[in-house]
């Protein structure tokens, strides 16, 4: 029952981050993990939509769960690499979609719909996600 109130409670906490980051109708797709429980990838989407709150003038349109085959020897490497604090036993990845401003700027083209934008994220024994890199 727990585990049923923790999950609703973060479902919650995400959409209404969602609310405030120009979400629209956010799709998430948890496709099927023998790794990560449904709570481990909240806990990481929850610092996706933390991030991509700051782009202004974006659209946020889908994340899906890359698969258990992003959490290799050597992406675990890369992240440890990547990283600046604990050594990382643990990886996930996700795609995003989302639309740019109509103006665009920064680094964005305007109008624009992005697919397949990859976020890595790495946790280690705390089992506290760290966002590390983003992009194709």
């Amino acid at each position: 029952m727990r585990k049923v109130f923790i999950s609703v409670f973060i479902l919650c906490f995400l959409l209404s981050l969602c609310a405030c980051a120009r979400t629209g109708d956010l799709s998430i797709d948890y496709g099927h993990s023998e790794l990560y429980t449904r709570e481990d990838m909240d806990k990481a989407i929850e610092l996706i939509v933390k991030e991509f709150s700051g782009w202004a003038g974006c659209e946020l349109h889908a994340i899906r769960y890359y698969g258990d085959e992003c959490n290799s020897g050597e992406n675990i490497q890369w992240m440890n690499d990547l990283g600046n604090g604990p050594e990382f036993d643990r990886c996930i990845a996700f795609y995003s979609d989302f639309h740019s401003p109509i103006e665009g700027g920064g680094a964005w083209n305007p109008d624009e719909e992005y697919t397949n934008w990859q976020w890595w994220l790495a946790c280690g024994e705390d089992g506290n996600w760290q966002l590390l890199t983003w992009g194709y």
